[in-house]
């Protein structure tokens, strides 16, 4: 009787540790769906810039400097009255479904502004290779134009990113509101956050794990009795 209690046990902290295995391979799963979804989106830069002011593709090939510049200049810029978000779009596969309108910013800013409307309505920025695109601004956008007249973007990271900080100075500048240029080593909260979705699996997976690792100690003591009642 003793070793059948005891390869019950046994079994118990089995299905305990295959409960956990399981869930964590669903938490994995559920990730990968997720980040999956998140690339096939038909306009990445709409959902982003929905909660944040900066939309700038992980491909991009951006330099880490002027991410943390572009990122805490807009920071600066919001705390000084002028409020803007800021789309770069490096290639057309930044575009998601959309790509019939790569190489014209000004088209999709009007897109983008559109898809934002609902949530957000202030200056909106688009820097592609071949130029801006703006959405939000007073009508007409002479002043604007004129404002970024000589800036080209051009292809490539580090010169689609120096465009970038260069025409959100000039127009906050053009509207009354001046910024500082930021240092290559200022760090800005305002930038695109880190994921939390990995951290919440892990959280999950070692909350599932700890459960079943209890289970499996509160069934050893009544396991040693059995073993104990056997040998006497």
């Amino acid at each position: 009787m003793a070793r059948s209690d005891s390869t019950r046990k046994f079994g118990a902290c089995a299905r305990h540790l295959g409960l956990a295995v399981s869930l964590l391979a669903m938490l994995a799963l559920a990730l990968g769906l997720s980040a999956t979804a998140a690339r096939a989106d038909g306009d990445p830069a709409s959902d982003v810039l929905a909660t944040q002011s900066l939309f700038l593709p992980q491909d991009a090939g951006i330099p880490a400097r002027q991410q943390a510049q572009l990122a805490a200049l807009l920071q600066s810029a919001r705390s000084r009255g002028y409020p803007i978000r800021v789309a770069l779009i490096a290639s057309a596969a930044d575009l998601g479904s959309i790509t019939q309108l790569w190489r014209q910013p000004q088209t999709y800013a009007g897109f983008l502004g559109q898809e934002l409307s609902l949530i957000y309505r202030g200056p909106l920025l688009v820097a592609m290779p071949n130029g801006f695109g703006f959405n939000g601004f007073s009508r007409p956008l002479a002043a604007e134009r004129a404002a970024l007249a000589g800036i080209r973007p051009a292809t490539g990271g580090a010169a689609l990113g120096a465009a970038a900080l260069t025409a959100v100075e000039r127009l906050a500048a053009q509207s009354g509101h001046p910024l500082p240029h930021p240092s290559a080593t200022t760090q800005s909260s305002s930038g695109t956050p880190a994921d939390p979705m990995p951290w919440i699996v892990v959280a999950l997976g070692a909350a599932v794990v700890a459960a079943a690792w209890a289970a499996s100690l509160r069934a050893r003591p009544l396991t040693a009795r059995g073993r104990k009642a056997t040998s006497t």
